[in-house]
């Protein structure tokens, strides 16, 4: 069952923040703000830390679009620390720049639909808005890594909406043209754009 449209199912767990320190954090004390949180299956793996390390290079393009990053696995907030403290070289993710959730009893994963029977989580991504809504929501098996730049574009079309009260075709990116939600917007819009689409 989907979760856009609805409000995100609020949590409260340990994590452990860009600077190194363990605290717990909540859904809600994002208020305000984008939140992008997004689930993987494992530290010390193959696939996860490519995605991590992806969105860690790109924190500021989120951070300039007011979007708080969060990833989140199973592991324990011990475990997302001590796979921060291994050089990348070494199989680490080292300082990332953003917080890793520790989901140790699954209920995160299970709230948000992403939890599989063996007890870990899909690679789902979820783009919360300011008020706590789930505006979109993607979810990759486990051999497949997902696209930051996809996320981040996915962003701009929201933020897009929500600024300008247009839609967003397909293959939209910031700065294109977007569409009035009206039949003569669209139509207008496939006239002049049909064959770049």
């Amino acid at each position: 069952m989907s979760l856009v449209q609805k409000q995100a199912p609020d949590f409260k767990a340990q994590a452990v923040f860009a600077n190194g320190e363990i605290k717990e954090t909540s859904l809600s004390e994002y208020r305000g703000k984008y939140v992008v949180l997004f689930f993987y299956p494992f530290d010390f793996t193959f696939v996860c830390p490519t995605e991590i390390l992806a969105f860690s290079n790109h924190v500021k393009d989120f951070e300039s679009r007011n979007v708080q990053l969060l990833g989140c696995s199973i592991d324990s907030h011990h475990v997302h620390r001590a796979w921060r403290n291994t050089k990348v070289e070494d199989g680490g993710i080292g300082s990332i720049a953003y917080p890793l959730v520790a989901d140790t009893n699954k209920t995160i994963a299970r709230d948000f639909g992403v939890l599989l029977e063996g007890g870990m989580a899909l690679r789902g991504t979820f783009l919360i808005d300011k008020n706590g809504v789930v505006r979109h929501e993607t979810v990759n098996d486990l051999p497949i890594g997902r696209s930051v730049e996809e996320t981040l574009r996915v962003v701009d079309a929201l933020q897009h909406t929500e600024q300008h009260g247009e839609v967003c075709p397909a293959g939209w990116n910031k700065g294109k043209g977007a569409m009035k939600a009206n039949p003569q917007g669209v139509a207008t819009f496939l006239k002049e754009n049909a064959s770049k689409l």
